[in-house]
C-alpha cells in the first residue's frame, strides 16, 4: 500500500468523521449517537459500496484508534467500585452471562451452526465501555446513579472477555497465556506503584513545567506508555487491547501536573482523530455479502447480545434501580464491537470460524451500538434510584 493510496483514504476518512457531528445535529430529534454515524460512513464509502478507501490502507491508525480507545475505557475505571456492591453486581453479572453463554453457544455448536466455540462463547459476554463513554458523555449520562452501575459493568465486560482471549486463544498455549496474563498485571501494577516507591520529584517538576509547553511532557509520557504496553501485549503473545486497558488503568494513578488538563488532551487526541477512525474502518471493514447470504445469523447474534449478556441486569439490579433504569442497563452491558471484531479475525486466522459467522458477529455488533444505546438515551430522563440497603416497593413494578 502506498503512500498516496493511505493519504486518500485518511482523507475520506476525516471528511466522515468531520461530517459525523454535523450529520448528528440534523438528525438530533431521532438522538442518532456519533458512533452510529462514523460506521454508516465507513459502509458507504468502503470497498462494499462506494469503493473509495480501504481499510487495509488505514489499518494502523485504526489500530492506535482501537488502542486509545481502551486507553480511555481503562481511564475511567474507578478500582474502588469493585470494592462496592456496584462492582460485586458487574462481576456476578458477567459471570451469570458466562454461565448462559456456554450454554447457549454449546446448543449452536451441538447444531453445527457454530464451529469456534470459543470466540463466540466470549463474544455473547463482551461490553463496549470504550464506545460507550462518547455516548454517555454526549448525552450526561457519564454521572449519577445509573452511571454508577454501568462503568463497572462495562469494565468488566470488557477485561474479563479480554482475559478469556489471554488463556483460551493465546496463540502459544494456555499455560503461556495464563504466565504472560499475570506477568501483564504484575507490569502494570508495579508501574502504578512506582512514583510512590521512587522518588521521582526531579521527574515530576519537569514534566509540570512542561505539560502545558511546546513539549507537552504529560501526553508525550501517556502515548510512550500505551505504546509501550501494547508491544509488550503483543510480545508476550496477548491481545493489545489489553496492553492498552491496563495502560488507561495505570495513568489513571501515574499521571503527574494537572490530570484534568491531561484528560482534554487526551480526548482532543482520541476523540478528535484516531477513535473515528477506527470506527470508519470497522464499517469499511463490514462484510456486506456475507451478511445478504445469512441474514439471520446477524439477526441471531444480535438478539443473543440482548439475551445473554443485557438480561441478567433485569434481574441482578432490581434491588437498585427502577425498571427503565434497568432496561437502560440492559440496553448499554449488550453494546459490543470492538472485541467482537478481535475474536472475529482470531476465530477466522486459527480457521474454526465459518467466514458467515464472523460476518454476522461482526454485524450484529455494528447493530447494536447502532441500536442499544440509541434505545437507552431514550428512555433517559431523570429518576431517583433507590439506596442499595433500601427494600424493593411492595406491588407492582414500576413501569416504563
Amino acid at each position: 500500500m502506498d503512500l498516496d493510496t493511505g493519504l486518500r483514504a485518511l482523507l475520506v476518512v476525516s471528511i466522515v468523521s468531520a461530517a459525523a457531528p454535523f450529520v448528528c445535529a440534523l438528525l438530533a430529534r431521532f438522538r442518532v449517537p456519533q458512533v452510529v454515524v462514523l460506521i454508516v460512513g465507513g459502509v458507504l464509502v468502503g470497498p462494499e459500496v462506494a469503493g473509495l478507501a480501504e481499510p487495509d490502507a488505514i489499518a494502523l491508525v485504526a489500530n492506535v484508534g482501537l488502542g486509545f480507545l481502551f486507553l480511555l475505557a481503562g481511564y475511567e475505571l474507578e478500582l474502588d467500585h469493585f470494592g462496592e456492591r456496584s462492582g460485586r453486581l458487574a462481576v456476578a453479572g458477567w459471570f451469570v452471562s458466562a454461565v448462559l453463554s456456554v450454554v447457549v453457544t454449546g446448543a449452536l455448536a451441538a447444531a453445527d451452526i457454530v464451529h469456534a466455540f470459543v470466540p463466540v462463547a466470549l463474544a455473547l459476554t463482551a461490553t463496549a465501555l470504550g464506545t460507550l463513554l462518547p455516548i454517555l458523555r454526549d448525552n450526561d449520562m457519564s454521572a449519577g446513579p445509573l452511571a454508577r452501575f454501568v462503568l463497572p459493568a462495562g469494565a468488566v465486560g470488557e477485561f474479563f472477555p479480554i482475559v478469556g482471549i489471554a488463556v483460551f486463544l493465546g496463540s502459544r498455549g494456555r499455560l503461556f497465556g495464563l504466565v504472560s496474563l499475570v506477568a501483564m498485571c504484575v507490569l502494570a501494577l508495579g508501574l502504578t506503584w512506582l512514583p510512590r516507591l521512587a522518588r521521582l520529584d526531579r521527574f515530576e517538576a519537569i514534566s509540570r513545567r512542561g505539560e502545558n509547553a511546546t513539549s507537552q511532557t504529560t501526553l508525550r509520557l501517556t502515548v510512550m506508555l500505551l505504546f509501550g504496553l501494547l508491544v509488550f501485549a503483543s510480545d508476550v503473545g496477548l491481545d493489545v487491547v489489553l496492553g492498552a486497558f491496563l495502560a488507561g488503568v495505570v495513568l489513571r494513578r501515574w499521571a503527574p501536573g494537572d490530570v484534568e488538563a491531561l484528560e482534554d488532551k487526551l480526548d482532543a487526541v482520541g476523540y478528535g482523530f484516531f477513535i473515528p477512525v477506527f470506527f470508519v474502518s470497522s464499517g469499511m471493514g463490514l462484510d456486506l455479502d456475507s451478511i445478504k447470504e445469512a441474514p439471520a445469523r446477524l439477526v441471531g447474534f444480535f438478539v443473543l447480545l440482548l439475551a445473554v449478556r443485557g438480561l441478567p441486569s433485569l434481574f441482578l439490579y432490581r434491588r437498585d434501580l427502577v425498571l427503565r433504569q434497568r432496561v437502560q442497563l440492559m440496553l448499554l452491558t449488550a453494546t459490543s464491537l470492538p472485541l467482537l471484531v478481535a475474536l472475529s479475525a482470531i476465530g477466522l486466522d486459527t480457521g474454526h470460524m465459518l467466514p458467515e459467522n464472523a460476518a454476522a458477529l461482526v454485524g450484529a455488533g455494528v447493530l447494536s451500538v447502532m441500536v442499544f444505546p440509541g434505545l437507552a438515551v431514550a428512555l433517559n430522563r431523570p429518576v431517583r434510584a433507590r439506596d442499595p440497603d433500601e427494600a424493593p416497593p411492595a406491588g407492582a413494578e414500576p413501569s416504563l
